[in-house]
């Protein structure tokens, strides 16, 4: 097993150095404000453990020149993005860059012995290709309500099969590793505010549109999961109360009326009632559209696929102006699947939650489409997985 910091200040040393990359000495007990003496104690403990390593001479800043140190360069973090119908598997290094990445087309509902024999194909393809021997830890993200600290999936709507499966469990025995398990919006958050839009940002809400819709709610730099851990299930918030029937068993859920799958349908039912030769055409086609398929029609300036953006985006912000004046966050950001319908969508958000919030909630407030795009999801589980590693056992 991987070794862990003895202690708070450890466990800060190696997070900046995740975080900022290899540092001296010196620099490194200014700002942990530690003395000269403490930080020698403890960067000759975590010498010892092997979980840092070091990287030469730093310039000099007069007197005797320190040494830097970094995070062991072997040190590698498995991240993988369990989506509604994909897998998305990425090995990182100690300090999260992507090594290597793979992803696979996959019916989350095929459930959780199939879902994860997938996984573990994946990860030892990745380890075949060379860029890892083994991992030092695992996170992993599913489209559904997670009791996080047991990493196990609660009545998830749209996962048959994987209500109570012990994800984090099963998977630590299969890769011989400590495993974290969350919902995948949630780790889309994280990714964002680790490398993304949200860099700079300690309270913000990240939306993800996906084949459902969740909202990750960060608050203080740390996500809120809430007491069982559904904060944040905002797709079965109802927008129209004697609306469609949701897979939650519900009438009128956001998420029943504007989602992927959601978009996909309404996309289709137009093509099949004649009123766009565009998506028709895309119909006819492929078989089955798509939200990429409306993107595009979107794009190539057709009316019905534009309507059916804007009418769900009006539906979207129509809840996000709720959690906006709720919650008071510092920036929201859209991401998922989804976001391929662009500013088509954040323009129809963005009307609905500025007209509708108050101007005192809405008067600085960005809403903006997320930066890393998939790789969020991977790089906010391996975020999460060190985090872990890098604390006092």
């Amino acid at each position: 097993m991987t070794a862990r910091p003895e202690n708070a200040h450890q466990a800060r040393m190696l997070r900046l150095l995740r975080d900022s990359g290899p540092n001296s000495r010196a620099q490194l007990g200014d700002l942990l404000d530690l003395s000269r003496s403490k930080l020698a104690v403890e960067v000759d403990r975590l010498l010892a453990t092997g979980l840092v390593v070091g990287d030469g001479l730093a310039p000099s800043r007069g007197g005797r020149r320190s040494h830097n140190i970094r995070l062991a360069p072997t040190l590698r973090f498995l991240g993988v993005d369990v989506g509604a119908t994909s897998i998305d598997v990425a090995v990182m290094n100690a300090e999260l860059e992507v090594l290597g990445h793979l992803n696979h087309p996959m019916d989350v509902r095929e459930g959780p012995v199939a879902v994860f024999e997938q996984v573990l194909s994946m990860a030892a393809k990745l380890k075949a290709s060379g860029v890892a021997e083994g991992f030092d830890g695992a996170g992993i993200g599913v489209p559904g309500p997670v009791r996080f600290p047991e990493g196990v999936p609660v009545a998830p709507p749209i996962m048959p099969g994987w209500d109570g499966f012990p994800v984090r469990e099963a998977l630590s025995q299969e890769l011989g590793c400590p495993v974290m398990v969350d919902n995948d919006v949630n780790l889309m958050a994280v990714g964002e505010q680790h490398a993304g839009v949200a860099r700079s940002v300690g309270d913000f809400l990240c939306i993800k549109i996906g084949t459902g819709i969740g909202c990750g709610i960060v608050v203080g730099g740390e996500v809120y999961r809430g007491a069982t851990g559904s904060a944040g299930d905002i797709g079965h918030i109802q927008v129209e109360p004697s609306g469609r029937a949701c897979a939650c068993g519900n009438r009128g859920c956001l998420e029943a009326h504007f989602s992927g799958a959601a978009l996909a349908r309404d996309a289709e039912e137009a093509a099949h009632a004649g009123q766009s030769a565009e998506l028709a055409a895309r119909l006819e086609s492929t078989g089955h559209l798509t939200a990429a398929d409306v993107s595009a029609a979107a794009a190539a300036g057709d009316t019905v696929a534009l309507e059916l953006i804007r009418e769900g985006g009006r539906r979207l912000g129509q809840v996000i102006a709720g959690l906006v004046s709720f919650f008071n966050p510092g920036l929201v950001v859209i991401g998922g699947g989804v976001t391929g319908l662009g500013h088509t969508l954040l323009a129809s958000v963005r009307t609905q939650v500025y007209r509708q919030s108050l101007p005192l909630a809405t008067g600085n407030l960005p809403i903006v489409l997320g930066e890393l795009g998939p790789a969020a999801g991977t790089i906010g589980a391996t975020r999460l997985i060190s985090d872990h590693v890098f604390s006092p056992a």
